[in-house]
């Protein structure tokens, strides 16, 4: 048994914070292997949109914004990176030209990841990533809990009477057995829809639904209480869809909603999640041809790294 290696992100004063390895916080780029804890992947994958395109651009991108990140949560206390081994593991293959050969690819990639012991953080892509992931969790954990920050429940039963693109996800892993819906929360669901009963579906499934108006104006620490209740003590999920923020912060995403969460009350949400069990995450729906000041990907960037700090094992320095 060797001992464990703590990567470290490379400084700023070693090397300029322009230069250095395209990783996510300039991590060593290694391949999957036991021994490591926690595992950023990158999912270029955006053939699921229904709106604008370009999430496939996005793992590169927030890769790049994430070279300002330093290891240390001067905030929180976390130290994720003296607490477990984190690497950058490279991006998943996916079939450009077919959707259904992607959700294998993706699904066999992750199976892999998991059976090596890493938790996953995934730089999406589009939302119809999250199903493959959840498959491959499912083998693992069983049905899982689930903190989802969206603009859209994504429990669509089909768009353009397909069943798998960004908008279905969610639907087919209750279908599929995928999430315990009892300890699943959607914050941030909003805008127009076709009908009065647009989140009742989420609701009959045991979804606490929080709609965008639930957290204007205020801070939702006392929400998170609630969402750590309810999700308790078993496997949980993070999936944050960028476009749960509101576009005045992330313009840059492919179906844009008003009136969203700000991206303190992003940073709340996450590490609101220290404490639970989380088992891997995403965030997704960053689109970089429409950002343009580059700001939706940065604040993608500092959201996964608040993922890593949440996660089990990771120290925690008093101050």
């Amino acid at each position: 048994m060797t001992d464990k290696i703590f990567h470290q992100p490379l400084g700023g004063n070693d090397m300029p914070r322009f230069g250095g390895p395209a990783t996510f916080m300039r991590l060593p780029a290694i391949e999957a292997h036991e021994g490591l804890d926690v595992g950023f992947i990158g999912v270029p994958f955006d053939i699921g949109t229904s709106n604008r395109p370009g999430a496939r651009l996005a793992p590169r991108e927030i890769r790049d914004e994430s070279r300002m990140l330093r290891p240390f949560n001067v905030s929180t206390g976390a130290d994720p990176f003296h607490s477990l081994s984190v690497a950058d593991i490279g991006d998943v293959p996916i079939n450009t030209f077919n959707l259904q050969k992607s959700m294998h690819i993706i699904e066999d990639f992750y199976d892999d990841v998991l059976a090596k012991g890493i938790s996953p953080l995934t730089m999406g892509g589009d939302h119809t990533i999250a199903l493959p992931i959840l498959r491959a969790l499912k083998k693992k954990y069983g049905p899982i809990g689930m903190v989802h920050i969206d603009a859209h429940a994504d429990v669509n039963d089909n768009m353009f009477g397909e069943k798998i693109a960004h908008g279905t996800p969610f639907r087919r892993a209750v279908e599929e057995g995928l999430l315990d819906g009892d300890r699943v929360a959607q914050i941030g669901l909003r805008g127009t829809g076709y009908s009065a009963d647009e989140y009742d579906w989420s609701r009959d499934q045991g979804f606490r639904v929080v709609q965008a108006e639930e957290c204007w104006h205020k801070s939702l620490v006392p929400l998170m209480e609630e969402i750590r209740a309810k999700v308790g003590d078993g496997p949980v999920y993070i999936s944050f869809d960028i476009d749960g923020l509101d576009p005045a912060f992330a313009p840059g995403t492919g179906t844009a909603e008003v009136g969203g969460l700000t991206v303190m009350q992003g940073i709340e949400i996450v590490r609101g999640c220290k404490g639970l069990s989380v088992v891997g995450g995403d965030l997704v729906e960053v689109s970089p041809p429409y950002d343009t000041s580059h700001n939706t990907s940065l604040v993608g960037a500092n959201l996964l790294y608040e993922m890593l700090c949440v996660l089990p094992g990771v120290n925690y320095t008093e101050r």
